[in-house]
């Protein structure tokens, strides 16, 4: 039986709740928050050859580069709906 569009949001909200009742978000997201700021890490250092604390450093500067690269687009779209 195929659900309406309206059914399947109300079903995934559902499970979602119960997901959350009975887990921790953190713990439930921690596997992919891990592997998005170790993405950086790959990202400025591919071979793996440069120190811990210099790829972290590293790192941590294109992560926030990410960051603000996100604020501008968003700071520009409201610019352009706002005239």
């Amino acid at each position: 039986m195929a659900l309406s569009p309206e059914e399947r949001v109300l079903h995934s909200r559902l499970a979602a709740h119960t997901l959350h009742s009975k887990y921790d978000s953190k713990e439930l997201t921690a596997p992919a928050r891990r592997a998005f700021l170790d993405g950086f890490e790959t990202q400025v250092d591919p071979e793996g050859i440069l120190p811990i604390a210099e790829r972290q450093r590293r790192a941590a500067h294109a992560r926030k580069a990410h960051f603000t690269r996100l604020a501008l687009a968003s700071a520009r779209a409201r610019r352009r709906d706002a005239s």
